[in-house]
């Protein structure tokens, strides 16, 4: 490895903090991994119907660390922009929601995706996630367009699309393989100039 690439996977990204009085959303550190492991490992057989099927090693400490520092490296090369989500009166970590598939040039547009501990859930908690990532979206990073995906039954998700004001614009056959299986998609979709305000959301 030669010395300025070591210096690139070493370089510690720039702070991100999107917060208000209640919610915190930061890039993981290494330090995360004990919440980290107890909240995925309790909320496994909620989570793993709407993801991708889980490692045998996606649990272990040293795969978590490989995972921030893939992270840091997304996050620095402008790819994505991965935050875990906490509770801030409690320091306590519930969740996380990826702004990813960051594309410049003549789209200007990123993916969102989220998941919330199972304990957490149906509190309106990522609603609130979401609300707070849309103007850092929008302002600090200056993208035109915000798109996500989801699984037709995730009637949760959907939910909280379009009560945030993401606009239903097409299915897509196969999408992701989730758990296992080749699942169809439906995309959805908020321009930077959309005027509908988030209100009353919840998860």
């Amino acid at each position: 490895m030669t010395r300025s690439v070591f210096r690139f996977l070493s370089r510690q990204p720039d702070p991100v903090e999107i917060a208000n009085a209640t919610y915190l959303l930061r890039l993981p550190k290494t330090s995360d991994y004990r919440q980290w492991y107890r909240l995925r490992s309790e909320s496994r057989a909620f989570l793993e119907p709407w993801e991708p099927t889980w490692r045998a090693d996606e649990m272990t400490e040293n795969a978590f660390r490989n995972r921030v520092i893939r992270n840091e490296q997304e996050f620095a090369s402008g790819q994505a922009v991965p935050l875990f989500v906490f509770l801030r009166a409690e320091d306590q970590l519930i969740g996380g929601l990826t702004i990813g598939y960051i594309r410049r040039g003549a789209a200007q547009c990123c993916m969102i995706g989220y998941w919330m501990g199972e304990r957490y859930a149906g509190n309106g908690h990522m609603a609130q996630a979401v609300k707070l990532a849309i103007p850092y979206i929008f302002s600090t990073l200056q993208l035109h367009r915000i798109e996500a995906a989801c699984i037709p039954e995730n009637h949760r998700s959907i939910r909280l699309l379009e009560k945030a004001g993401f606009q239903r614009e097409g299915y897509l056959r196969e999408y992701l393989k989730i758990n296992g299986q080749w699942r169809d998609h439906l995309m959805f979709s908020l321009l930077s100039q959309d005027s509908v305000q988030p209100k009353n959301l919840s998860d």
